[in-house]
């Protein structure tokens, strides 16, 4: 069978597979697909395991124990456009270089903190894993690719967020309108005014409520009838809900109080010396270094900050220990994915001054801006909070991901009456 044979029956399987996922049929194969994009879904292409399939037939024949199957010359056929005997040495190669690379570290990973089965040192059945595997990577590489040249289906490439991977469980479990929004509004096919002007759909791209180009970006976190509406606003607070329930938790558990401060390094630049601010250096779970808690949080009534200073300034969150004079500041916001870096800024330079004021009055304090993408993807600035609180493990990516869930639920309700031009906060079954 042709590679081209194998191309038509995915095209069709295409077709089906987007009928089911309630996807419009432009929406792109990337998202069918993709292993490594902001949306991974449980989904395998046909022609990819097609390729690794004809690859590993290719090795089975050349590096077979019997001598004369090595010498019989068996040419694995795949029609014209594709070469199974090319696209393996293409593999080969790209392992062989790898070996003289060597292991590469990422970020703050530590020296032999990776490791990898090394080309030269496999054996027949490893190679072939190998090979095959490399293949796969080959594909991807494909893939996000010419997802980069895409403007408005390949925005996603600009975010700097942690991935989702939705599993066969969340497919069967979730709605069928929650499945359709996730994936259409990642990947910007949603029927907003912008996008139905542009398919000719609809004579004017206004928005509804304000009058502006009603792009799915302006609809979601950007229109000024719906931020004076409070539709914002009752998002932010239903994602807040669930993030107090965290914070909450981790507050009642028991602890020692230990305040040993923490093993760490502090690289300094060549050429610089080590300098010591009021900034405490040590790390581990803040909530360790004192025995009783208090929380605050600004829902429902105005927030009262605690008294250790006096501000205008109102963190969605605030934990102190008023003995152990030490204060932990959370400023929550649920922004457009592709400006949480800059949400991130903005919060932290509105309250660094606060944080300062604190220090000046004895007390160590810590603020953590945290992010959470209207379409429900967390920022490493959560993953960031519930480490330093002590939330860790299985239990930490359950607490993210129900921040993601708050978010994307919360988001799906105000799309589904973003022409609603009288706004009753409700919604008590996004929770």
């Amino acid at each position: 069978m042709p590679l081209t044979s194998v191309a038509e029956i995915e095209r069709k399987i295409n077709k089906h597979l987007r009928r089911w996922l309630g996807v419009p049929p432009s929406f792109t194969a990337i998202g069918l697909y993709t292993k490594a994009g902001q949306m991974q879904l449980p989904l395998s292409s046909v022609e990819e395991e097609y390729k690794v399939a004809k690859c590993r037939t290719v090795m089975l024949y050349r590096d077979s124990h019997d001598q004369k199957v090595r010498d019989a010359g068996v040419t694995t056929r795949a029609g014209r456009r594709f070469k199974a005997d090319s696209l393996v040495d293409q593999a080969e190669g790209m392992l062989v270089l790898r070996d003289i690379i060597g292991i590469t570290n990422i970020g703050r990973q530590g020296l032999g903190s990776t490791h990898f089965q090394q080309w030269g040192k496999a054996n027949r059945e490893e190679r072939r894993s190998l090979v095959q595997e490399e293949v796969r990577k080959l594909e991807e590489e494909k893939r996000i690719a010419k997802a980069t040249q895409m403007a408005t289906q390949g925005a996603w490439t600009k975010w700097n967020l942690p991935s989702k991977k939705i599993s066969w469980a969340d497919l069967w479990n979730l709605e069928p309108y929650r499945i359709s929004f996730m994936l259409r509004s990642v990947y910007d096919t949603l029927p907003s005014p912008s996008n139905l002007y542009r398919w000719g759909l609809r004579e004017d791209p206004a928005c509804k409520l304000c009058g502006e180009r009603g792009t799915m970006a302006h609809i979601l976190s950007s229109c000024k009838t719906a931020l004076a509406q409070g539709r914002y606003r009752w998002r932010h607070d239903k994602v807040l809900t669930v993030l107090a329930c965290s914070l909450e938790e981790a507050r009642k558990r028991k602890r020692q109080g230990s305040t040993r401060p923490g093993s760490t390094i502090d690289f300094v630049r060549e050429g610089e010396r080590r300098t010591t601010t009021g900034r405490s250096r040590e790390v581990g779970n803040i909530l360790e270094k004192a025995k009783t808690w208090e929380l605050r949080v600004d829902l429902g009534r105005k927030l009262q900050f605690p008294k250790v200073v006096q501000t205008k300034l109102r963190p969605d969150a605030v934990l102190w220990a008023e003995a152990e004079k030490k204060i932990v500041l959370v400023e929550l916001t649920v922004p457009w994915e592709e400006r949480c870096e800059e949400a991130y800024e903005r919060k932290k330079n509105k309250y660094q001054e606060l944080i300062d004021e604190c220090r000046s009055k004895g007390w160590q304090a810590w603020l953590f801006p945290v992010e959470v993408g209207c379409r429900g993807f967390p920022a490493q600035s959560v993953w960031k909070l519930f480490t330093a609180i002590g939330v860790k493990g299985k239990e930490r990516k359950v607490a993210v991901r129900k921040l993601g869930e708050a978010a994307e639920r919360s988001s799906c309700w105000l799309w589904s009456r973003r022409e609603e031009s009288c706004w009753k906060p409700g919604g008590e079954d996004v929770q």
